[in-house]
Parts: C-alpha cells; sequence; structure tokens
C-alpha cells in the first residue's frame, strides 16, 4: 500500500534549457529551478534512446515535478545522439561518462547534495555512475530492466556495495523487470533500501502515475531528511 504524503509547498515553475559540455560533444539537457534554499540537486535519465527515450519521457517528467516539489533543482539532459544531443548511441558505456559529465556540472552549479534517478536504461546506465560518486548522496531506479531490452543485458554487480540510500520502483507488470528477478536484486544490496510495486502498472506506469509520484516524495521526505 502506498502512502501519499504532500510534498513543500514551493512554487518552482521557472525552466532553463541549456546545453552542457560532454565527452562526445554538447548534450541538451532542461533544468527545473529550485528554491533559494535548496538542499539537494537532482539529475534524471530518461530510458533507451533507440526505442523513443528522451528527457520529455513522461516517467522522467512525473519524477521531475516529484523532486522538484521540495524545491530541488532537478536536471534533465538527453544522452548522446538523442534529440539535439550530439555524438553517437554508445550502448551504455559511453552514456555512463555522459551521466558523469552531467553530475559534475550539477555539482559545479549548485555545490550541493546530489539524488540520481533513472528510468528504464537510464537506470541501469545511470546507477552504474551514480553509486560510487560520494557527490551523489541517494539513488532512485524506476523500472529498472533486469530482464534483457533488445537482446542486451545489463549487469547490476556494483549494487553489492552501494551503501546509500535507495529506492526502486515497478511496476506489478512490468515486462523488463520480472519480480522474483527484481526482488534477488534488492537483495543483493546493503541498507538502506526500498522496493515499491505498483500492482497494475506495465513498464511505463501507465495510467499509475501519480502513484509513482507518491513513492518518490514519500521516500524522498524519508530517506533525504526534507
Amino acid at each position: 500500500m502506498l502512502v501519499s504524503i504532500a510534498p513543500m509547498t514551493t512554487n518552482v515553475a521557472a525552466i532553463r534549457s541549456l546545453f552542457l559540455d560532454g565527452p562526445a560533444g554538447r548534450l541538451e539537457a532542461l533544468l527545473n529551478l529550485g528554491a533559494s534554499n535548496a538542499t539537494h540537486a537532482a539529475l534524471l535519465c530518461h530510458p533507451h534512446p533507440l526505442f523513443g527515450g528522451t528527457l520529455h519521457n513522461k516517467v522522467v517528467f512525473h519524477s521531475m515535478k516529484a523532486l522538484n516539489s521540495f524545491g530541488f533543482p532537478v536536471l534533465r539532459f538527453n544522452f548522446r545522439g538523442a534529440g539535439l544531443s550530439e555524438g553517437k548511441h554508445d550502448n551504455g558505456g559511453g552514456e555512463a561518462d555522459d551521466v558523469r559529465a552531467v553530475l559534475d556540472w550539477l555539482d559545479h552549479e549548485f555545490d550541493l547534495p546530489l539524488i540520481f534517478a533513472g528510468f528504464s536504461f537510464g537506470a541501469a546506465v545511470g546507477l552504474r555512475a551514480a553509486c560510487p560518486d560520494a557527490r551523489v548522496r541517494a539513488v532512485i531506479g524506476l523500472g529498472v530492466p533486469v530482464a534483457p531490452i533488445a537482446d542486451r543485458s545489463y549487469e547490476y554487480g556494483f549494487l553489492k556495495t552501494c551503501s546509500k540510500p535507495k529506492l526502486f520502483v515497478s511496476g506489478g507488470h512490468d515486462q523488463f523487470g520480472p519480480r522474483p528477478q527484481l526482488e534477488r536484486l534488492v537483495e543483493s544490496a546493503p541498507e538502506p533500501k526500498k522496493l515499491v510495486i505498483i500492482e497494475g502498472a506495465d513498464h511505463f506506469f501507465e495510467g499509475h502515475l501519480r502513484d509513482l509520484r507518491d513513492a518518490i516524495e514519500a521516500w524522498t521526505r524519508n530517506a533525504v531528511g526534507v
């Protein structure tokens, strides 16, 4: 059962469109500005670009709204080769370098503790870069693909040493996240951690985006202390 907890009442609507320097060229990004007294900044990564994933994805957008509601500045960007970002798709390797470059930018821009969140491919790639980064204080994996996407499997051995707070949210009918495999993955990770299964939802949380936001908001308030 999910309990909805109202976020901080901040009216944060300003958005900056920008390009960041990435390892393979400039990266297209959108920054939802935060409150002047923001305690954290957040990064969100989108699903597989070869299947239409961009920073405008609905799951990414609603996750941004959840984190931005606490007054955090939240950055979304397009991986190399997606949207107006330069470079070519690199099957996850180069995209992890993109994440590292964007974390560097966020750290330089805000000098705040960072929160990472990624959806699907963005989770598989981004968690690998964010978990060992000491600047990232908490991580969120949405629709983590424990089953192959387009015959590509992802390796999550790094989670066994990821001791920072971790939230995993998946749909009960996620075609890329069979529950037994997902539960084994989460069990292999150290505390603190939380797994939320949204019953009736598929990989894209269709019809359950409000439940997704509720899960992120409730966990963030407890895990990050806002």
